[in-house]
């Protein structure tokens, strides 16, 4: 078995094992609504065995950086719709990442100018891309015990969005430092609730909020994502592999789609610590992606020693769109240019080359 076997994610059939890794790209339309040239951008790469898209915001308090698309709107929705239609057409498989970022976010991008929200009411180092340029983060507001059903239902109604739109599956985002990320680790959640302290309490919103989600629309449909020790946005815990250890085991009991792991850290923010993926992977005993750094041969060694059942990919397809058909033939790839990775037009967007 390699990368390009043929495997299923839960009820999803893929003809490869080539995962398209979320990319946010800050393209979207007014409002959140996707846009053709999204269609267009997602289409072209739809050779993928599956693709998630960009992180995308459960509800307008979810948004954290400017022209993201949403997936709480009816015109977001049709808007997304076409995306779905556009890579359908092409025979691909596509699912969405439903995202709250908590903290990472600034008055300037929600709604009446109102403060992130966050588990506890601990500042992020670093700032915030807003409309009006860098600005610092702001100490969040910590939430209350009464509102997290709220967002548990935010959830809900994204993933009953999703499959309105045509998805074939939703995955849960609780990594990279957003807010079921933030409530996972103790740098960030401090809370003395049924929600803080523990490992069991920490993780109690991710289960409330998988388990709210594999209930509305189907475990087989589902997949979460996890970054363990990836310290990008102000992330840290004290324990991260016992920590994890356990978010795996509990997450046994959905027998979810699939679990996506970022196994180290991104965007050069600080260095990873220490952490047995190898460990943590066995205790999942579901469907498991492997993501950072990866190429075709390290990507093939993962799937034939049994670490992974699939890969992600992530710069390397903003720049291939055909990067299954180059990694087939050991073509050459085309570089990606980082100045066009967030926003601005179709360049750097969907006029990469194909082979």
């Amino acid at each position: 078995m390699d990368l390009f076997s043929a495997g299923k994610l839960g009820s999803i059939a893929l003809t490869n094992r080539v995962v398209m890794a979320p990319l946010t790209r800050n393209r979207a339309g007014e409002a959140g609504i996707p846009q053709d040239m999204n269609a267009t951008y997602y289409a072209q790469r739809a050779s993928a065995g599956l693709i998630v898209t960009e992180a995308t915001p459960i509800s307008a308090m979810a948004h954290g950086y400017p022209a993201l698309p949403g997936i709480y709107t009816d015109a977001q929705i049709a808007g997304w719709k076409k995306v779905t239609d556009a890579v359908h057409a092409k025979g691909g498989k596509v699912v969405i990442q439903l995202w709250h970022v908590g903290r990472i976010s600034h008055p300037s991008l929600l709604p009446d100018s109102t403060l992130p929200v966050a588990p506890s009411s601990i500042k992020p180092a670093g700032q915030a891309f807003t409309y009006e340029g860098l600005q610092d983060y702001v100490e969040p507001r910590a939430l209350g015990a009464d509102e997290l059903p709220v967002i548990v239902q935010d959830y809900v109604h994204a993933a009953k969005s999703a499959i309105a739109a045509g998805f074939d599956g939703v995955e849960i985002h609780a990594a990279n430092g957003y807010l079921l990320d933030q409530f996972l680790r103790n740098g960030s959640n401090q809370r003395a609730d049924a929600y803080g302290g523990s490992f069991e309490n920490r993780a109690r919103l991710l289960m409330e909020v998988t388990q709210a989600v594999v209930d509305t629309i189907g475990l087989n449909r589902t997949g979460v994502r996890l970054s363990p020790v990836n310290p990008f946005n102000d992330m840290n815990d004290s324990d991260p592999q016992a920590l994890f250890n356990y978010v795996a085991t509990e997450l046994n009991q959905f027998d979810l789609a699939y679990l996506h792991v970022v196994e180290g850290g991104i965007h050069g923010r600080g260095e990873a610590g220490p952490f047995d993926f190898n460990t943590f992977r066995k205790l999942f005993k579901g469907a498991y992606m492997a993501n950072l750094s990866y190429d075709k041969a390290r990507g093939n060694a993962a799937i034939a020693c049994g670490h992974a059942d699939f890969v992600a990919y992530g710069v390397p397809f903003i720049a291939n769109p055909d990067l299954v058909a180059r990694f087939k033939a050991d073509a050459p790839l085309n570089e990606a240019d980082s100045n066009t990775f967030y926003g601005g037009s179709e360049q750097g967007y969907t006029d990469y080359p194909f082979l």
